[in-house]
């Protein structure tokens, strides 16, 4: 990321900076990888320090499905219904291994009257459907449908959703979320070649400063719980903050396909890497110009990776049978390609208009049991004509 700053800060850290009754505001420092990597320093009213109470400790975890075999697989979550009763219960996990776990929420209430600290994760979460805004430590930022809201470890969030319906995809890494790095040069700018800019990345434009105490509700999520603290202060107390550590909204509307005379492979479409796995987006755009392309994607074996798709808008030439919502997984280990008719079919088009987001997996992923009502028995056979 670059650097960023709102609000009022001092001109050095780690100097006094003193509110109007004299006292000293209390400086935070948010970095990664110890002191390595990148990092915010945040200015609170409050110490961060000091709580109110220690509260429960509840499971927040999804078990994996060890025998479910090796197949060609779709979820047929489209027509998925309430998934939960709120932003964190609705959280349907339905794939994941150690670097990467997928889930869709379709909350019942869509009312946060609480915060939320990733304490061991990333977030990438795309609005399928839905507008509102995120509020952090960090400020607000307006968010729709078509975003990625990426929100590193550590950051204390909530939602506001409009009365629009919402539906979440929710990407949670154990590594940081990172632009890919060959788009970026030695400074950590994206480059000329790169499908989208600095200019795509929207940062928190307007800082929330909660001054009134009370009793404030914080979950957090750590080895696989949830762990609920409560403070006197908001912990959106802050009256600035400057760094490279903050989250962002970053649209698949604004993301520039690559293109060429022939077909390109799924890393020309890449938006994310992490440890483990990649995120890449499919978005309208020409098809190849070789005067005997083929637009339909080939036939392939993932032979160290597993691949899995979120069908988000419009229609897959090279799919039959996959709706707006539904998961597939080809996992590494089995070829998988277009389905039968769909490469001559694809022949001669000149566009197409759809929408998906890719996770590329370099570990196998697993099923978990609450994925199992949405299995597709027949998707195996369905290369069969």
């Amino acid at each position: 990321m670059y650097y960023h700053k709102l609000g009022k800060i001092p001109p050095k850290r780690h100097i006094q900076f003193r509110q109007e009754d004299d006292s000293l505001y209390k400086e935070e420092l948010v970095s990664s990888k110890g002191f390595s990597g990148i990092y915010s320093n945040l200015y609170h009213i409050y110490a961060p320090t000091k709580i109110k109470a220690v509260g429960k400790v509840s499971p927040f975890d999804s078990k994996i499905m060890t025998d479910y075999g090796l197949r060609q697989t779709h979820l047929n979550t489209s027509k998925i219904g309430i998934t939960g009763d709120d932003f964190l219960s609705g959280r349907k996990v339905l794939l994941k291994n150690a670097d990467v776990s997928i889930a869709l929420c379709v909350p019942k209430s869509k009312a946060m009257d609480y915060y939320y600290k990733n304490a061991e994760g990333d977030e990438v979460i795309y609005i399928h459907d839905g507008r509102g805004e995120l509020h952090s430590q960090f400020g607000k930022i307006e968010v729709k449908k078509g975003d990625y809201v990426v929100i590193p470890r550590t950051v204390i969030y909530k939602f506001k959703w409009n009365d629009e319906p919402l539906k979440l995809l929710v990407i949670e890494s154990a590594s940081p979320i990172e632009t890919p790095r060959r788009y970026r040069n030695e400074l950590g700018q994206l480059e000329e070649h790169s499908p989208f800019c600095e200019r795509d990345i929207r940062p928190p434009s307007e800082i929330i400063t909660e001054d009134k105490e009370g009793d404030y509700l914080l979950k957090i999520k750590k080895h696989d719980q949830l762990h609920e603290y409560h403070y006197n202060h908001s912990p959106f107390d802050l009256v600035g903050w400057d760094g490279f550590l903050w989250p962002y909204a970053f649209s698949i509307h604004d993301f520039e396909p690559i293109t060429g005379r022939i077909h390109q492979p799924p890393p020309a479409h890449q938006t994310f890497q992490a440890g483990g796995f990649v995120i890449c987006s499919f978005v309208p755009r020409l098809f190849d110009y070789h005067p005997l392309s083929i637009p339909a994607p080939y036939n392939h074996s993932n032979i160290d990776s597993d691949e899995v798709l979120y069908y988000a808008e419009g229609e897959f030439m090279s799919r039959k049978g996959i709706d707006r919502g539904s998961f597939t997984l080809h996992p590494g280990g089995l070829p998988h390609g277009p389905h039968p008719g769909t490469v001559e079919k694809s022949i001669g088009a000149k566009e197409t208009h759809e929408y998906a987001v890719m996770v590329d997996t370099f570990k196998p992923l697993f099923l978990t049991e609450d994925a199992m009502e949405f299995v597709d028995k027949n998707y195996p056979m369905s290369w069969t004509e």
